[in-house]
């Protein structure tokens, strides 16, 4: 399930296409309160490296570049840098916490195929 989102750019909902889920939203928004910074929004980004070519970053940033594309799910502003937005679009953040995982995962339908470690894809 996953929180309903508002655009708040220029572009649309579907060249976003970026989905937290209620889980990630949640544990995003219980992150920030600790961090006590205000004006902190979550970074979903795709960066050059791992074995397969390209690798998923998620952090905190204050800043805002040009062309940045915001949503809002929940309350926790996500955003995606211009560049980055294309090989997130219909990709879904989620927060796993079981005996075997905790952390963020990324299901991207876009990501042609990804490396054993599952921390990068093409």
């Amino acid at each position: 399930m996953s929180v309903e989102s508002s655009e708040t750019s220029t572009e649309t909902g579907a060249a976003q296409g970026l989905i937290l889920s209620s889980a990630a939203a949640a544990k995003v928004k219980s992150l920030l309160e600790q961090q006590g910074e205000e004006g902190l929004q979550l970074r979903v980004a795709v960066q050059p490296g791992g074995c397969s070519g390209l690798r998923y970053q998620l952090f905190f940033d204050d800043r805002s570049m040009d062309g940045d594309v915001v949503s809002d799910f929940g309350g926790v502003s996500v955003v995606t840098d211009r560049m980055s937005a294309p090989y997130l679009a219909g990709a879904t953040v989620d927060f796993v916490d079981t005996i075997e995982k905790q952390g963020f995962t990324i299901d991207n339908p876009n990501a042609g195929g990804s490396c054993a470690c599952g921390d990068s894809f093409n």
